[in-house]
């Protein structure tokens, strides 16, 4: 009997990134998966480019469409995820490329456990000229060690989902987090609530990170959202270690964005839950004008890791 392959419905959003998002799309398209993948690209705020559709073949559909939901990147993912046609959902970002070989792997993973929701795999981090790989040497991540740990090697990029999980299980990517920050974290932590979620341990994605400038607006947006995930996750009381890496995350923005009392505030509740954490004196040096946060960001960033 001939296997029965599961659709793929890989929602793409975009804005203002025409190039880079062909090379996203083209590199869908050349997957060897055997069976169907439809590519949903979601226009954000932009003129959607209706030449893509033009790149369809037999097996190998591309549909575009318009962010109707909120927007920004949550909004776009949910408005791909309920306008696709697939029993699987993955994800991948316009300036991500997935790597030969990633949908025939992660499909097979998913399909072999049974119950699992959800399959990632490793990135290969391509930033200013240079590319680190990151791999979890774990095949299962359960929602203690991620409460522990952000493990930035879990990009969306790599994500694959069962429709029905997003549909009727734990739900859509989340779109009322400040600034849709940390968003892609929050629908981790929530996956992982419903079901361990399976991993590959190769780096099937190629993965762009950006030079960005985050002026004080942007930081005080992220120390927003972080505070909002400390409240709605009130399991991180259970992993101090993990609590203090998402408070030394706040303490680092409120000092990047020059609020010197708030860094030190929330610097000292991170040393109570962990000495250890290394943002908290971060954020304390960045406070004090040792050292620039940009600074700190690149040098962060050639290792392929971040805040």
């Amino acid at each position: 009997m001939t296997p029965q392959y599961p659709t793929v419905s890989a929602v793409v959003p975009t804005r203002d990134r025409p190039e880079l998002l062909r090379a996203a799309v083209a590199a869908i398209l050349d997957q060897d998966y055997p069976g169907r993948i439809e590519v949903v690209v979601v226009h954000d705020q932009s003129t959607p480019d209706r030449s893509l559709e033009e790149l369809s073949r037999p097996g190998r559909r591309v549909r575009v469409i318009a962010n109707e939901r909120a927007a920004g990147l949550a909004g776009a993912r949910n408005s791909g995820t309920l306008a696709a046609e697939g029993e699987l959902i993955a994800f991948c970002d316009d300036d991500d490329e997935w790597l030969p070989g990633k949908l025939s792997a992660q499909v097979a993973a998913l399909t072999a456990v049974p119950g699992a929701e959800f399959v990632s795999c490793g990135i290969r981090v391509s930033y200013d000229g240079r590319s680190v790989d990151r791999v979890l040497d774990r095949e299962t991540i359960t929602l203690a060690e991620l409460l522990r740990d952000r493990m930035t090697e879990l990009h969306p990029s790599t994500f694959v989902i069962r429709a029905t999980a997003l549909r009727d299980g734990f739900g859509l990517v989340d779109e009322e987090i400040p600034g849709s920050y940390a968003e892609d974290y929050e629908f981790l932590l929530r996956a992982a609530r419903s079901a361990p979620l399976v991993n590959l341990t190769v780096p099937y994605v190629l993965v762009r990170w950006h030079k960005r400038s985050y002026f004080a607006q942007r930081w005080d947006t992220i120390s927003a959202a972080l505070q909002w995930l400390l409240e709605r996750y009130p399991e991180f009381a259970t992993q101090p270690a993990g609590q203090a890496r998402v408070t030394g995350q706040i303490a680092f923005a409120r000092a990047a964005s020059g609020d010197r009392r708030g860094a030190v505030h929330w610097a000292r509740r991170t040393i109570r839950d962990n000495p250890r954490e290394p943002r908290a004196y971060l954020a304390l040096a960045v406070a004090g004008r040792v050292v620039r946060a940009d600074a700190v960001l690149r040098t962060l960033h050639k290792r392929g890791r971040g805040i």
